[in-house]
């Protein structure tokens, strides 16, 4: 206790050191020789406690008496430091240079300072109270946090897209794999090894696309991880109460770099077929051709005798603007609603049929009353609600397949994809589903019959005949003496 009084009686009221060279003022105040000289330069010839001001013409004198305790101070016993420097400034870290507690951060060095260390070491350096600091921190590192917060959204929603890329290519090189296999089924027994060569290519392919897919995975998989390690790190320091660790470690901590964009899956499937098509166009002329390759318009043929099917309209699924009659043969969009809607009903201007087809040969007529119609099929999730700017969603989606009849020309559509073909005068049309061969054929039959469009698919769902009218248009599906009915879904699947 008397060493710390004594000790803050030899301390200068500038510096806060003990004296070094004290002088005496006019006034009794001591302070240290350079102290004294550096504060009149910057403050003007008065004294800092008391502000008399010092005589022009006199001159400093060395406190004698002073300076004598002075050196017997410094010639004690090492003065007791406390505890040492430990592992951070806590409330009683004192200074080990000085022995003071440490209540300022040098930003210039990086380390927490007394108040001796401010006048001496770090007299021109960046000074900032510890509590200013660790606020400064504190934001600083929820900010880093809330960006590596948003880095890890992006990265998952990148991880996402990225499997649902990796699924729909998987699927396509299904659907490839198993097309092929189709055609090449039907040549003969030498083209076997084309057969075999054309699958190991569309797996080599698929199998080069996946890997880049995996990498690609792992490489948000490990910035993921990199961006949760650092978030716990965060949390652990900002929970850190020690001041000194809290700073020192905080300025090295360093958050993960840039997640960087996706990069793009390299799957072609037109370059897959590519070779292929010119190879068998080479060797049979009678798969791959014009008109036969998926997507192809039909060549004019003669439909011949056909397994005719009589069908007829769902009330149930009918939009509440469409009136059902001629035993739910004929559908017409009327202006009035035919009543409230109710589960099961389209939202848009649309109807489907009560029967379904999963296998074998069906045809079917359809007379228009006028243009402005759409005719397809579609598996049973067709949606009954908008879900986009389109006034109907045949063909919109993977899971349906349409030919939309405008005043001067056709769109076929499927997946959201459009094929513009010429217009069609008549409006009796024919509608022919192979799921064997997985081809859906449109057919205008006036004034003669001519093939409009034909999809071809890989046709894995039960398919249910839809159609789209606009306001004032009628359909009337047409029946032929001695055709079947085929069941519906709940009857069973027609073979």
């Amino acid at each position: 206790m008397a060493a710390q009084l004594l000790e803050e009686k030899l301390t200068c009221a500038i510096c806060l050191g003990l004296y070094r060279d004290p002088v005496t003022l006019p006034c009794g105040h001591n302070f240290c020789g350079a102290c004294i000289r550096d504060w009149w330069d910057r403050c003007g010839k008065a004294c800092p406690e008391c502000r008399e001001p010092f005589p022009d013409g006199a001159e400093l004198r060395r406190n004698v008496a002073l300076s004598g305790v002075l050196e017997v101070v410094h010639a004690g016993p090492a003065r007791d430091p406390g505890p040492g420097p430990g592992p951070g400034p806590g409330p009683a870290a004192r200074c080990p240079r000085h022995g003071r507690p440490m209540e300022l951060f040098c930003r210039t060095e990086g380390r927490c300072v007394c108040s001796v260390c401010t006048v001496r070491e770090c007299r021109l350096h960046e000074r900032a109270l510890l509590d200013a600091e660790r606020l400064k921190r504190e934001a600083q590192l929820r900010a880093s946090l809330e960006v590596t917060q948003q880095q890890a959204t992006q990265a998952e929603g990148q991880l996402l897209e990225l499997q649902k890329q990796r699924s729909q290519i998987q699927n396509s090189a299904c659907v490839l794999a198993s097309w092929v296999s189709g055609k090449f089924s039907s040549l003969l027994q030498a083209l076997e090894m084309q057969h075999t060569a054309a699958l190991r290519s569309i797996e080599v392919a698929k199998t080069r696309v996946l890997a880049q897919a995996q990498d690609e995975e792992q490489r948000l998989r490990g910035h993921l991880e990199a961006v949760a390690y650092h978030g716990c790190r965060i949390q652990e320091l900002l929970e850190q109460v020690d001041e000194q660790t809290f700073l020192q470690e905080s300025q090295l901590l360093q958050p993960p770099g840039p997640l960087g964009p996706l990069t793009p899956l390299q799957w072609d499937e037109d370059q897959q077929l590519g070779d292929l098509k010119q190879l068998l166009s080479r060797l049979c002329g009678l798969l791959l051709e014009e008109g036969v390759h998926p997507g192809a318009p039909a060549k004019p043929v003669d439909l011949g005798p056909m397994d005719y099917r009589n069908l007829t309209f769902d009330p149930i699924s009918a939009n509440r603007h469409f009136y059902l009659s001629h035993q739910d043969q004929q559908v017409k969009h009327c202006r009035q609603s035919q009543g409230p809607g109710r589960p099961g009903r389209f939202e848009l201007w649309q109807v489907q049929c009560t029967q379904s087809f999963q296998a074998g040969h069906h045809y079917w007529e359809v007379r228009a009353s006028d243009h402005s119609v759409t005719l397809g099929v579609s598996y049973p999730q067709l949606s009954r609600c908008r879900v986009g700017p389109h006034t109907d969603n045949i063909g919109r989606g993977p899971c349906s397949w349409g030919l939309c009849i405008q005043g001067d020309s056709l769109q076929a559509w499927h997946n959201g994809q459009a094929q513009r073909l010429p217009g069609v005068s008549g409006r009796l049309l024919g509608m022919d589903l192979d799921l064997a061969s997985g081809c859906l054929t449109f057919y205008s039959l006036e004034p003669q019959t001519q093939p409009l469009y034909t999809f071809h698919a890989l046709f894995n769902q039960p398919l249910t005949p839809v159609f789209w009218l606009l306001e004032g248009r009628t359909l009337t599906l047409c029946h032929q003496p001695g055709a079947v009915f085929p069941p519906g879904p709940q009857e069973g699947v027609l073979s």
